[in-house]
This record gives structure tokens, sequence and C-alpha cells, in this order.
């Protein structure tokens, strides 16, 4: 099957915010979220319009949707920049970044989607966008696999994202950890 991916539009939220309620509702996916579905649920739509719009913007965080050839999202991931001296260094997941990079979050490709390679073309234009970056030049991707979910980090392992020795708490998990992956920007 072949996918249409690209960066969603501000006026996507309705779809934006469909297609998270779905990986907040799937049982194999939920495990990687930190939001649940019933405080997702909860959210006005004010909410999913600001944060569509932000995603959109291409200034702190870009969000790709993957659309089958009928239009339908079936899958997303969203580049979040993250500076060592940005106003929210300290309070970022996983802590405070020692060189400018983009964080993956938010990876979800719905169940009749997977084993497609969608997901790896999810993650490369994730990547692509990353290394486009300029001002500040991304020194790396990271992102955080949950502990009890092997097939996503056998599948980064594959794309070459390295553990970095990092293994932060869930928020609100006791307990529950995550493994830190990073894929360096490639010499030139």
């Amino acid at each position: 099957m072949e996918y249409t991916i690209r960066p969603i539009r501000p006026e996507e939220w309705a779809e934006s915010k469909a297609l998270r309620l779905a990986a907040l509702a799937d049982p194999d996916a939920s495990v990687a979220f930190v939001t649940t579905l019933a405080e997702a649920n909860a959210r006005p739509d004010g909410y999913w319009r600001e944060r569509t719009r932000e995603t959109a913007a291409g200034d702190t965080a870009l969000a790709f949707v993957a659309e089958s050839p009928d239009g339908e999202w079936v899958g997303t991931v969203t580049a979040q920049v993250e500076k060592p001296d940005g106003p929210d260094a300290e309070h970022i997941f996983g802590g405070a970044p020692t060189a400018p990079q983009t964080q993956f979050i938010g990876v979800y490709v719905r169940p009749e989607h997977r084993g497609t390679g969608l997901a790896r073309e999810l993650v490369r234009a994730g990547v692509e966008w990353s290394w486009s970056l300029a001002d500040p030049r991304m020194e790396r991707v990271r992102l955080h696999v949950h502990q009890r979910n092997p097939r996503a980090l056998a599948f980064y392992r594959k794309l070459g994202f390295e553990p970095t020795g990092r293994t932060p708490d869930m928020p609100g998990r006791p307990g529950e950890h995550e493994y830190e992956l990073a894929l360096p920007r490639p010499e030139a």
C-alpha cells in the first residue's frame, strides 16, 4: 500500500485528535504514552487546536502524518526541538539536553498498517526534518521506549538508534521506566 507522509496542517486538529485518541485506546501502543485516554478525552477542543497549530508550525516542533490512499490518517510522529538553553530545558522528559536535538514523541501506526514499513518512513521523515534545521543545528535525535515494549526497542535499534544509558522514570507510574535511545547526526 502506498502512503503519503506529510506535515500536518493547523486546521487538521480534529484529525490529529482522533488519531491521538486511537493511539491511547490501542492496548499495544498506550504503554508508550504519558497521557492516558481519560485525560486526553477530558481536554477541550481548544487544547487540540493549539496543540495542532504548534506542531504544524515547524518552529519548535513538526508533526508528520501518514495517509492511506483513501485519505485515512494511519500513522504519526512528532519531532520536537530541544535546546540546552531553552526556557523549559530543565522540564524536558529524560533530562535537559547537552546539545541541540529533536525528540520524537507520539510515534504511532494503526495496527492494521504495522509491518508495512510505514513506521520506518515516518521516522525517516522526522530525521530528515531534524537534520534540515540550521539554527540551531541538531546534533542528535532521541526518543524513549517503555521498558515493556521490546518490539519498539528492536525496531529503533535496527534504524541505528542506540541506548544512551539513561532510563527516566515514567511520570505517575511508580516502578516503570523508559529507555532513552539516540541517533547521532551523521558525519559529513
